[in-house]
């Protein structure tokens, strides 16, 4: 018995991979997964190797692995690893996986990832491997899907010659390739022959639409200009913005939108200024046992990672910092949620409970209605 992703496993994963155009996060090979180091982007392409789950637990603390479909697909893989180390021991299985599963307390999407490759390879314990080799791979590929069908249904929000603003990075290195979540929808915009621009906050402490959303923009020949995290609302003034797109690490069950911190004060400023606001997710994003976004975990990361920028300091190091990671944007602030089954317009919750049941939702027509 092979013990790791056989080559038909493999073949299968590049061949549908190889149809985008931009590169993955990390990708299976025989006994391992690599990954690219996502904190040095964009001045340097470091592949990097996991052999364990714990591996990858540190490179999802580390932010080597970030965003939500990225991180799912990193828990997915690792669950497949902890098989592979232990084939006929479930137990052990759930031990491998402990810290990975809350290696990002607040991307629920990871659990669910770990626990849709264990529950498989425990009900086949004859052939655990090669059932979590397959999972952990259509997993990612379902991600890439989803990503074309998110796409597909949010670029008929946006207008032909739109300015759209975005937070932090939603893109191909956050998701599975194609364009994570709100980059999905840039992309297809693009794609579907209009004309737009794109404004990035740089969004600190890592920097991420600075370094990686811009990067990812510029491969795509998709023009886009930097903003500081605190311009939203003084861009909103001057009628420099169309449409606002954010990711989304978690969706509570009313629609209540937790992101990257600094998402709710784009929110409050479009709403101010009468600009839409959209978030974009998937199924796996959405946590039904969440009333609202309050009652969800916000992690609190190091202050100390705000006292500097790529290990330069950027102020004196007895200072103290406060970081919590996301914020909750309320879903009142939310003018539509694009997801793999349609756009969902408010009220949320029953459309959401739909989503995650997975009946068919909706498409847009003219009005930006939903029948259900």
């Amino acid at each position: 018995m092979s013990i790791g992703f056989d080559n038909s496993i493999l073949e299968k994963f590049f061949l549908e991979v190889s149809k985008q155009k931009l590169l993955v996060p990390l990708w299976p090979t025989e006994d391992s997964i690599s990954y690219y180091d996502q904190t040095l982007l964009p001045f340097e392409l470091k592949q990097c190797i996991a052999y364990s789950p714990n591996d990858l637990t540190n490179a999802i603390r580390s932010m080597q692995i970030r965003g939500s479909g990225a991180i799912g697909c990193a828990g997915a893989f690792g669950a497949a690893l902890a098989v592979f180390s232990a084939p006929h021991d479930p137990q052990q299985w759930l031990k491998l996986t402990e810290s990975l599963r809350t290696a990002r307390p607040t991307a629920v999407i990871l659990e669910k990832a770990v626990d849709e490759v264990l529950t498989e390879a425990r009900k086949h314990p004859e052939d655990s491997i090669k059932i979590a080799s397959n999972v952990a791979v259509a997993f990612f590929l379902r991600q890439l899907e989803m990503e074309r069908t998110i796409g597909e249904y949010g670029q008929k929000l946006i207008p032909d010659g739109s300015t759209i603003l975005t937070h932090c990075n939603s893109g191909a290195l956050a998701g599975a390739g194609y364009g994570g979540r709100a980059l999905s929808v840039i992309r297809a915009a693009m794609e579907a022959g209009k004309k737009i621009q794109v404004i990035a906050q740089e969004t600190r402490p890592y920097l991420q639409g600075a370094r990686i959303t811009a990067w990812e923009l510029d491969q795509l020949h998709i023009p886009v200009k930097l903003a500081s995290d605190g311009m939203s609302a003084a861009l909103m003034q001057k009628n420099l913005v169309n449409v606002c797109i954010v990711g989304s690490d978690r969706i509570a069950a009313n629609g209540d939108l937790i992101n990257k911190v600094g998402s709710c004060l784009i929110a409050l400023a479009a709403r101010e200024y009468g600009v839409p606001f959209y978030s974009v997710t998937t199924f796996y994003n959405v946590d039904l046992l969440c009333p609202d976004g309050m009652s969800v975990p916000i992690e609190m990361r190091s202050g100390k990672e705000l006292l500097s920028i790529n290990g330069h300091l950027i102020t004196l190091p007895t200072f103290e910092g406060i970081y919590p990671s996301f914020d909750i944007t309320h879903a009142s602030l939310i003018s539509g949620i694009i997801t793999e089954k349609g756009v969902l317009f408010p009220p949320y919750h029953s459309k959401l409970v739909n989503l995650v049941k997975g009946k068919v939702l909706c498409s847009i027509n003219i009005q930006n209605d939903c029948n259900y």
